[in-house]
């Protein structure tokens, strides 16, 4: 059973080393736990549905409440606090494209609008009903899940899009087949969903982004289907594709999905380096990419991630003997800054790839520590959100924002959109710890995650984020980063797309949403703001 209120299965827990609760007291002060809302209660407070009874929507009010919100912090406070705001009035569990036709004639006599739901996992807001909302009907297309084809010719395979990760791949695997669309939401997160939000998997760097893997598919509107072939290549105009990449469901509901996919690795592995600083690490993994090493993964975080990291999940040992090989390097002082880096494909390959990789590593300070680390994070990285849970009960909030500059931004955004966080905490005397790491690595730039732990405090705690990522959110545009790498527009990027997009840009966003769905039925409020005039 997944949580209702938090991340994941609610049987799976990620509990805490001892020494990692005396550091999160000595970095963030005295801590405590919040008193989440039951969920008896927060049931018992939600008010009926305004919808009649129709054969593909349920109104039970806890279908309605586990709907409702998504994974960002404010649709945790909310939901940990119980104080929800609006919910859907129903739910609807299409089965197949009639049924997404069917429901879209039932919302326009009803004034209805339609939020499409893959895994309910967005951080951004992007499931969230708006406050003022007409009759909201969330679409959950857990019921649009088959595998439909697999072209092993073309290595072309075709899902409904409501197939969850786990699944897509354990049906690939028994044809000896990957999709290799690996995002830390995996095991919640879908195929369509990560159409619709341009997701990015971690081993991006061998595999390729979703819109890589995104051959053609269906998209069904309000106005009729969208029919994309799965051409390997086209000169025939404007790629419909990239319309429907990214869309947040404002455009139509995604139904089918045609991916590329690779055949099973013969042989992958992960490894750690550590630098003394930084700037060497930087440095490093720059000139890794730049020569275009075939490596699956790299994944570079600054001094305070790899203390946070090895310090919460037990590895002050690994810290220790990090320092003692960089000193026996000739580093005598050193922030200790951790490389995992993955490699994928046939042995040779990979051998010749860590070879290369280590020779780069060491010319700029790196110590090699071996596959202890990268083994570990390679098992444990789709449980790692279950540290978020832990967290919060023992009164820890923690969020994640992330970017996209040039490889000559890049130091200064790090440092940049961490000091916009920490001034902003200041502010209102809020303590806070800012870590950040660089991953999916390009040859012209990476991409800049920033993570930062603060209190839960039950009236303060939604303000203060606001400030916090406001503040980090412009200095990302101030640097001339886009607003978001991996986790999408929904509401809390909205109002900084433009600095990316151009009026011009935003217009045409509106021309495509007008063409597809000219009675506003979808997602409103995602991706761009406008009064939406359903009929």
């Amino acid at each position: 059973m997944q949580r209702w209120n938090g991340w994941g299965d609610a049987r799976t827990d990620y509990p805490l080393p001892e020494n990692a609760h005396r550091w999160l007291r000595e970095t963030l002060g005295p801590l405590e736990p919040p008193q989440d809302a039951p969920l008896d209660e927060v049931l018992a407070g939600l008010p009926e549905s305004t919808l009649p009874d129709h054969a593909l929507i349920a109104t039970d009010r806890e279908a309605r409440l586990r709907h409702a919100r998504g994974q960002s912090l404010p649709d945790w406070v909310a939901l940990r606090s119980g104080r929800i705001g609006r919910v859907p009035d129903g739910v609807a569990y299409p089965e197949g494209e009639d049924d997404l036709e069917a429901l879209y004639r039932f919302a326009r006599q009803r004034g209805a609008v339609l939020i499409p739901y893959g895994g309910g996992t967005s951080v951004v807001g992007g499931i969230t009903p708006e406050p003022e909302s007409p009759p909201v009907i969330t679409v959950d297309l857990q019921r649009m899940s088959k595998f439909l084809n697999y072209d092993e010719t073309s290595r072309l395979a075709t899902f409904g899009a409501g197939i969850r990760g786990p699944n897509l791949e354990a049906a690939l695997r028994a044809h000896n087949a990957t999709l290799g669309h690996f995002p830390q939401s995996f095991e919640r997160s879908t195929l369509g969903g990560w159409v619709a939000t341009r997701s990015s998997g971690q081993q991006s760097l061998y595999y390729g982004r979703i819109e890589d893997h995104f051959a053609g598919g269906r998209m069904i509107s309000p106005c009729g289907p969208l029919v994309m072939p799965p051409f390997p290549a086209s000169a025939a105009g404007p790629d419909l594709r990239q319309m429907v990449l990214g869309s947040e469901g404002r455009m139509g509901i995604i139904s089918e999905v045609t991916v590329r996919v690779s055949p099973l690795p013969e042989y992958e592995a992960f490894h750690a380096v550590f630098f003394p600083t930084w700037q060497q690490g930087v440095q490093a993994v720059r000139e890794m990419v730049q020569a275009r090493l075939p490596l699956s993964m790299l994944r570079l975080s600054n001094a305070a991630e790899t203390e946070a990291n090895l310090t919460l999940a037990g590895h002050e040992k690994l810290v220790n003997a990090a320092h003692t090989g960089l000193r026996v390097l000739g580093q005598q002082r050193g922030e200790k800054c951790m490389l995992l880096f993955g490699a994928t494909g046939p042995a040779n390959q990979v051998r010749t790839a860590r070879r290369d990789a280590l020779r780069i590593a060491r010319k700029h300070g790196g110590f090699h520590t071996g596959r202890y680390m990268g083994t570990k994070w390679a098992e444990g990285r789709f449980r790692t959100p279950y540290l978020r849970n832990t967290l919060w009960e023992h009164g820890v909030a923690i969020d994640t924002l992330e970017t996209i500059v040039p490889w000559a931004r890049v130091e200064m955004a790090a440092d940049a959109i961490q000091t916009a966080i920490r001034q902003a905490a200041e502010a209102v005397n809020e303590p806070v710890f800012v870590f950040a790491h660089l991953s999916h690595l390009y040859t012209s730039g990476a991409s800049i995650y920033i993570t930062y732990l603060f209190h839960v405090r039950p009236d303060s705690m939604l303000a203060n984020w606001h400030r916090m990522k406001g503040a980090a959110s412009r200095a990302i545009v101030e640097h001339g980063g886009s607003i978001t790498h991996q986790h999408a527009v929904g509401t809390d990027h909205a109002p900084y797309l433009e600095a990316e997009k151009g009026p011009l840009g935003m217009a045409l966003i509106g021309e495509m949403i007008d063409t597809c769905d000219p009675d506003r039925l979808l997602n409103p409020g995602k991706l761009i703001k406008e009064v939406p005039h359903v009929g």
